[in-house]
């Protein structure tokens, strides 16, 4: 995740407001005959070269990087 500011490119809004959206995954192992589990491993975090940001006054769903350049192109005036 960047020191960067973000800003929506949905609904143009929001600047300080979102959520990170991490996978993890978990093996298991089940009986083929009645489908219960017999083993289960460790939850595991899946590093992701480019996370992906959810805004949280719309939902919206992307990539860091179009928060990023959002954000860079309609910059915070004082």
């Amino acid at each position: 995740m960047n020191n960067e500011p973000y800003f929506c490119p949905n609904c143009r809004s929001n600047r300080v407001k979102f959520s990170l959206i991490t996978t993890h995954s978990q093996a298991f192992m089940k009986n083929a005959h009645d489908g219960s589990i017999t083993e289960m491993a460790d939850d595991e975090f899946t590093a992701s070269m480019d996370p992906d940001i959810q805004c949280r006054v719309c939902s919206f769903i992307g990539n860091e990087l179009r928060f990023i350049k959002q954000a860079e192109r309609e910059p915070r005036t004082m």
